[in-house]
């Protein structure tokens, strides 16, 4: 497959969950009293990203984003092909 590439630019800002997951005896489900954990704000640059976390008083940490992946272009048809190295498994 080919994974594609829409949607990576800009920087979010997620909040760390400040308290643990308890169980609700009813339901089973796991939850929390914080709400931030649901919450992802999307910046157009890094410095627009670090200034919202300073003017509302957040300690923050920066994750640099991964580098560029090289894209090999795949052909479906070449899993057809006569001569193939691997063994076809379908």
């Amino acid at each position: 497959m080919q994974s594609g590439a829409a949607c990576l630019s800009g920087w979010v800002l997620e909040f760390a969950p400040d308290i643990r997951p308890r169980l609700d005896p009813v339901t089973g489900w796991s939850g929390g009293l914080g709400t931030e954990q649901q919450l992802r704000l999307r910046f157009a640059t890094r410095d627009a990203a670090e200034a919202y976390a300073l003017a509302q008083g957040l300690a923050y940490t920066v994750e640099e984003p991964p580098a560029e992946r090289p894209i090999r272009p795949k052909v479906y048809a070449d899993n057809f092909k006569y001569g193939r190295a691997e063994n076809w498994t379908h």
